[in-house]
């Protein structure tokens, strides 16, 4: 029985099927783990209000929610001189996140449960999230409004605070877009001025005419920038004018100005229904927000526009080029041993350390085709690098080169599955060999190469060790694409949400903090490798159909 069970294949098929059923359990545990865990983190939570004893026996206040908890050997403690008892083998702890990083050493804070006497939820406990030193906890005591202050019942504070909210929010959007748009553009057009004025110089074409017209360039654009300075400081001086005092864990009074204050909830007293809609919000704001803080705060957008830029701008490069090698190596390259050691060699390419690629491209790319483009095109602004320096380019051609070998590969299979008869009945007909190429094979090769830059946007998108000596930084200050001509800046440095994931996770200084955002930004990359995938796919199974009844 056991024999003619072996011989027929069945414990090959169920060995085969159990091992795609495990990988398949293992990436979707993964998946759910980083979405619990990314995603939990939105959710407004209770706040507490602890009474605890400290080492002196004296009894403090501690406000905060709780992040985590975990149990600690006794022993353990008791080594450190924490009076436990001898019966007790494990130590419950909280890790409690008490903000007001100005007022206290750490934001985060482990308390011992045997140390809390008292622990209350009270309704007037609020969250306040600020621009800057993180969250603020505490109670509402009054609002200050043009110098007068405001109390009253908590209901009459909260309306009044969020009208006030609700106008420095309007002053700071002007003020941004005051910013963003203006100021800027008038600091972009007086940098081109001044490398105009530098190429006159070296050129020896500097006329008292050309020196009077940049002049009068700089002189005009100097006073549409005092305006909108004098606006800009107007706005500044009207958020700064008013401040909500609250009672911290301390007892103390804090003065916040509202010009610091990005929102503020008070999560004891909110529904399931309000903490699910603050949950959408919050999710809102990290997708669509800068950071902040180091990256340990706001948002992550960013990082977000700059993966798909460049991996769209990978995927333009890498495409024609992949193509065109695969062709010539299928349609054209003779069958000796130069093609079969190209062919070996593109092959070989795919297991190279991607780092390696980075180096190539940092050596190759930013220090010698960069360098070249400075000396030829932009002298004027150097010593400054303006292509000699790693750049969103630079990266986008980089991860092309690495993903070449898969565009290649894909391409050349799907050339190789198109019947001899279609080129045999295409050339009968007329066609020449360059019409029959491009009219008939290519197309019904479409879905290959598809397949191919699929599979080159996934592993794109994941790189990080070649685009950290490339191009992608900790904090990029502005876009690669904005409103000044040429509106794409290709030479300008870039966010990642891979990099900002080990940012985030090894280089934040406030680890429990980051924890968190490590989680939320893998989701999110997780999110947008399938969702450039997705857009592939339909594209994919697009041509595929339009192109399956000539494969009969």
């Amino acid at each position: 029985m056991m024999n003619s069970w072996r011989k027929s294949g069945s414990p090959m098929i169920w060995l085969t099927s159990g091992a795609v059923s495990v990988s398949l359990i293992a990436v979707v545990g993964l998946l759910i783990l980083i979405a619990w865990r990314g995603l939990v983190y939105f959710w407004p939570s209770t706040i507490y209000q602890f009474d605890v004893v400290n080492p002196q026996g004296q009894v403090e206040t501690v406000i905060g929610e709780v992040y985590e908890t975990d149990t600690i050997p006794a022993q353990r403690l008791r080594e450190n001189g924490h009076n436990i008892p001898a019966d007790i083998d494990e130590v419950e702890s909280k890790l409690v996140k008490t903000g007001n990083r100005e007022f206290v050493e750490l934001d985060f804070r482990w308390l011992l449960t045997p140390t809390i006497t008292k622990q209350q939820a009270l309704p007037n406990l609020a969250v306040f999230e600020r621009n800057k030193n993180g969250n603020f906890y505490g109670t509402i005591s009054s609002i200050t409004l043009e110098g007068k202050k405001h109390t009253g019942s908590m209901e009459e504070l909260v309306a009044t605070l969020d009208t006030a909210l609700e106008r420095v929010e309007m002053l700071q959007e002007q003020a941004d877009e005051l910013q963003s748009s203006k100021i800027n553009s008038i600091n972009y057009k007086l940098e081109k001025i001044r490398l105009q004025q530098r190429r006159y110089e070296i050129d020896n074409a500097l006329t008292p005419d050309r020196l009077a017209d940049l002049d009068a360039q700089r002189k005009a654009l100097n006073d549409e920038y005092l305006v909108h300075e004098t606006e800009l400081f107007k706005l500044r001086g009207e958020m700064t004018r008013d401040f909500v005092t609250v009672k911290d864990m301390r007892g103390e009074l804090v003065d916040i100005n509202l010009s610091y204050l990005l929102g503020f909830t008070l999560p004891n007293q909110m529904s399931v229904f309000s903490k699910f809609g603050h949950w959408l919000m919050n999710i809102g704001s990290f997708v669509m927000d800068d950071p902040r803080e180091a990256n340990t705060e706001g948002g992550v957008f960013p990082a977000i526009f700059g993966t798909i830029f460049m991996v769209l701008l990978m995927a333009v490069i890498v495409t024609p080029f992949g193509v065109v090698a695969a062709i010539y190596l299928h349609e054209y390259a003779k069958k000796n041993v130069v093609t079969k050691f190209i062919r070996v060699a593109v092959i070989n390419l795919a297991g190279v350390p991607s780092v390696v690629y980075g180096v190539f491209g940092l050596g190759f790319f930013v220090y010698i085709l960069g360098g070249s483009i400075d000396e030829l095109f932009y002298p004027e602004a150097a010593p400054a690098p303006v292509f000699g320096s790693p750049g969103v380019m630079w990266s986008a051609l980089t991860l092309a080169i690495l993903t070449l070998p898969v565009v290649i590969v894909s391409t050349e299979e799907g050339l190789s599955r198109i019947p001899i008869s279609l080129r045999q009945g295409s050339l009968a007909l007329g066609a020449t060999k360059a019409e029959t190429l491009w009219k008939v094979i290519i197309p019904m090769a479409s879905p290959a190469i598809m397949t191919g830059l699929i599979l080159a946007v996934a592993r794109a998108a994941g790189e990080v060790a070649p685009l950290m000596l490339v191009g992608v930084v900790k904090m990029a200050p502005t876009l690669p694409v904005d409103g000044n001509f040429p509106f794409f800046h290709l030479d300008r440095k870039f966010m990642h949400l891979g990099f900002h994931i080990y940012d985030v996770g090894f280089q934040s200084p406030n680890v429990e903090a980051a924890r968190p955002l490590v989680f939320a930004s893998s989701l999110l990359l997780v999110t947008v490798i399938v969702g450039l995938n997705m857009a592939a796919i339909r594209i994919r199974n697009l041509l595929r159909e339009k192109y399956r009844s000539l494969e009969h």
